[in-house]
């Protein structure tokens, strides 16, 4: 055993005894009384720090889509399994296409016949027109001809009631022209609707991920709404929490915070606060938190459904830190070496809580003011008497 664990040893033994109301024969001394021993000796102060709240995380991914079907029809193929990783563009389902073919052919053919009625129309509006207007000069001739009486009132009646039909005829001509390119408008739309029907005919992925889940199977009978795959985009992910209304006033959006996800490694990461659901949860009183991630520098990558620890500051707290040398444990012990007012070493068991950095907190057995050794030497021991060091 080495000196510490001899220290420790006789330190249990004496307050076994004391415990017990029992004294120490006479001639028993402490492991290091007598011993001068050169170390420096700090004063335990309290230190303003970040209260953190410990809130259970999901990591979720940022960027997820549900595939499904926009047409009725049968699933002839699907090119991926869960699991697999695709790139933007590629392939994933099949749908039957004769049906959205038929619908294509057909929506062409009452276009090409629009088209064609619209000519005829156009026809007969040139026709009517080049007729109005003759009848408009021939109007005002006989107009004329008969203010100087050069024609009959029976005459000019013919002329005037012609010129009328010819302006009905181009007016309704004019209407007709109208119909049919408001015809050929709606063959042209529902031609681009069975294009677009056609291609929904064939399902893309739309960004580069990861296939999560697999819906359907070839051979089943699609209808709209029926989803195919589950995508999540790679590489960016959240994490996904839940922060008690009592704490909603102390954070921010673009907060940082700090993530720990135990199946990637111990290592905290930084993640930043990037959306705050502003309506609470009725039943337990508590506001949704998405903590967005780094996409680099994690020491695996992540993945969706994993579980995370997330510590959001709240607000701010006296903590009584010392350095983690000054610790000394032993199994499950944990003391210091206080220092008292005749520059005498004693080791107190202390109960320590989180770790910040180099530093821990001391939750007992340690109080603002007292002295303490912050980095003892391997020669200190109970009962020692401390020379100022350096």
């Amino acid at each position: 055993m080495n000196v510490r664990s001899h220290l420790i040893a006789a330190l249990l033994a004496g307050l076994l005894l004391a415990a017990c109301g029992e004294k120490i024969e006479p001639g028993h001394t402490a492991p290091g009384a007598g011993r001068r021993v050169t170390a420096t000796v700090v004063e335990a102060r309290l230190t303003e720090q970040p209260f953190l709240y410990e809130a259970v995380a999901t990591i979720a991914p940022r960027t997820a889509a549900t595939l499904s079907s926009k047409l009725m029809g049968t699933i002839r193929a699907i090119h991926v399994r869960a699991g697999d990783r695709v790139a933007e563009g590629d392939l994933l389902v099949v749908v039957d296409q004769r049906q959205v073919t038929a619908q294509l052919t057909r929506a062409e053919a009452g276009l090409q016949e629009a088209r064609r009625a619209e000519s005829s129309a156009l026809s007969a509006y040139d026709a009517a027109k080049a007729a109005a207007t003759l009848a408009a000069s021939t109007y005002t001739r006989y107009k004329q001809l008969l203010a100087s009486d050069s024609v009959s009132q029976q005459e000019f009646d013919e002329v005037e009631a012609r010129h009328r039909q010819a302006q009905a005829a181009m007016s309704q001509s004019e209407a007709m022209l109208a119909a049919a390119r408001s015809r050929v408008r709606q063959a042209e739309a529902t031609v681009e609707s069975a294009v677009v029907g056609k291609k929904d005919a064939q399902v893309r992925a739309p960004y580069t991920g990861k296939i999560t889940a697999k819906l359907a199977n070839e051979g089943d009978l699609a209808s709209p709404g029926t989803p195919f795959l589950t995508i999540e985009k790679e590489g960016e992910y959240d994490a996904d929490l839940v922060l008690p209304e009592r704490h909603i006033q102390a954070v921010s959006l673009n907060m940082p915070v700090q993530v720990k996800v135990p199946a990637i490694g111990e290592t905290m990461i930084e993640g930043r606060i990037d959306r705050i659901v502003p309506l609470a949860d009725a039943r337990s009183r508590s506001f949704q938190l998405k903590v967005r991630l780094p996409q680099t520098g994690l020491a695996a990558p992540l993945r969706s459904g994993m579980f995370a620890r997330v510590s959001v500051p709240v607000g701010k707290a006296g903590l009584l830190l010392v350095p983690t040398s000054a610790i000394i444990s032993q199994g499950q012990l944990d003391g210091v070496f206080k220092v008292d007012g005749e520059q005498i070493a004693r080791f107190r068991l202390v109960r320590v809580g989180r770790t910040y950095v180099d530093r821990v907190e001391i939750l007992s057995g340690l109080k603002p003011g007292e002295r303490f050794v912050p980095a003892p030497p391997v020669t200190l021991a109970d009962g020692a008497r401390i020379e100022a060091g350096p």
